[in-house]
């Protein structure tokens, strides 16, 4: 087998130094082409030498439970399975909204249950589960979740289960929902008010403090945090704290998409939102009459080792994409740094959920709208500051997302959301980047 089409030889992506871990300031290695990916046979999934992949659903399948597998997987988060099963569970979100019935769970002879959501929306979106042999990674059973949401876009791991955010502000929807990993059946909605109400992306909590960070899918979107009234109180529909927008301390409502640098960074503080219980999509308005930063596009949000990571998917000079990382200091505020930048969209095609490895790669899944660049790809960036391909979308370019890793780094699963397919791919991740070798 031949590699795909060659990429352009350029160096136009940069990687910057970081506070925690040894990323190197100024040019990092590209991908100049497409060296590295073999073609596969089946035209699913092209992947590097040493590397497989395994369909564990695709869209329409049954279920466990009686549903079908619904289409637009999106957002997904890897959880331990019960104690002593040898299982792992993903979370799968599932994009969709009313108006989508033939991508939705129900069969023709399933009316709707009652534990949807808002059942006279008629919206198939939600959250499905997969269970995993933790050794095999072997596709064990799935069920629904949730159901009745709308455009479950991503999410993140909370210590309470799955956080899924609706990419939605129409009538009762646009907020974020608690889902449990050990749930068998379809339950009934569990939605956060306190979260706020906007064209939500994604959110994670910080297990030590119990803070709530969460991103917003607008071109003058802010980035958000929750700070509880009672630390470790589960998440629910009568939780109370304070919300918050991220401020630059020197700059009020600086724009973050303009005149910054990989290795810029920023000392942050947070404004409070005054009406965060507003109902009028007003969260980013209220945020920068108050001075937070501008975001172009916050999407994929991810914890590791005291530290977030997000990404600004139309963010930097080519609209290409930027990846952000926040280290708290102490209550009030701490650092914010660009990582990286696409400079091109034939290198980095707009980034969108993303995952930390535990050795410290960051695995970017490509959400792209250019034309000239329409394979979709998973990219590495490593904490030496090299970036590289580890994945290609051999079925037309659609978007990949969902990207996630079991516990010990030996897999990694993702969702091809246009195709309708959850896959998990297998190989030398630590070999193949030459990190901790």
């Amino acid at each position: 087998m031949s590699p795909g089409p060659r990429l352009p030889r350029r160096t136009l992506l940069k990687a910057s130094a970081a506070l925690a871990l040894p990323w190197l300031l100024g040019r990092c290695g590209l991908p100049e082409n497409e060296e590295g990916l073999r073609l596969d046979p089946d035209g699913i999934l092209d992947l590097p030498e040493g590397f497989r992949y395994r369909i564990l659903e695709r869209r329409g399948d049954r279920m466990s439970d009686g549903f079908r597998v619904p289409g637009q997987p999106d957002g997904m988060g890897c959880f331990a399975g019960p104690p002593g099963s040898n299982t792992l569970v993903l979370m799968r979100n599932h994009e969709l909204e009313p108006g989508q019935d033939s991508l939705s769970p129900y069969t023709q002879d399933q009316g709707r249950p009652a534990q949807a959501y808002r059942p006279a929306d008629n919206s198939p979106g939600g959250v499905s589960r997969v269970v995993v042999d933790a050794t095999s990674f072997e596709r064990v059973s799935s069920n629904l979740v949730l159901v009745g949401s709308s455009r479950n876009c991503a999410g993140g791991a909370s210590p309470w289960g799955w956080l899924t955010c609706e990419e939605s502000v129409t009538e009762g929807h646009g907020y974020v929902f608690l889902c449990d990993p050990l749930a068998d059946s379809l339950q009934d909605a569990v939605r956060i008010p306190a979260l706020g109400k906007m064209n939500h992306e994604a959110a994670v909590v910080d297990p030590t403090s119990f803070i709530a960070y969460l991103t917003e899918d607008r071109s003058d979107g802010c980035f958000y945090r929750f700070v509880p009234e009672s630390p470790g109180e589960r998440l629910g529909l009568e939780s109370r704290g304070r919300l918050q927008a991220l401020r630059i301390e020197a700059e009020p409502r600086r724009d973050m998409n303009a005149g910054v640098e990989p290795g810029a960074t920023f000392r942050a503080d947070w404004v409070d939102l005054p009406r965060p219980g507003a109902e009028d999509d007003s969260l980013r308005a209220q945020g920068a009459a108050r001075g937070a930063a501008l975001f172009r596009r916050g999407e994929g949000l991810f914890f590791h080792e005291g530290s977030v990571y997000f990404c600004a998917t139309t963010g930097g000079p080519e609209s290409g994409g930027q990846i952000w990382r926040y280290t708290p200091e102490g209550l009030q505020g701490g650092m914010l740094q660009l990582l990286a930048q696409s400079r091109d969209r034939g290198v980095l095609d707009m980034p969108d959920n993303l995952c930390v490895a535990p050795w410290g790669d960051v695995v970017m899944a490509e959400d792209g709208a250019d034309p000239r660049w329409p394979d979709e790809h998973l990219r590495i960036l490593t904490p030496s500051g090299q970036v590289k391909n580890l994945a290609r979308n051999a079925m037309g370019g659609g978007e990949l997302a969902g990207v996630c890793l079991s516990p010990d780094g030996r897999a990694l699963f993702v969702n091809m959301q246009g195709d309708g397919m959850t896959l998990v791919i297998t190989g030398p991740f630590q070999q193949y980047t030459g990190t901790g070798l």
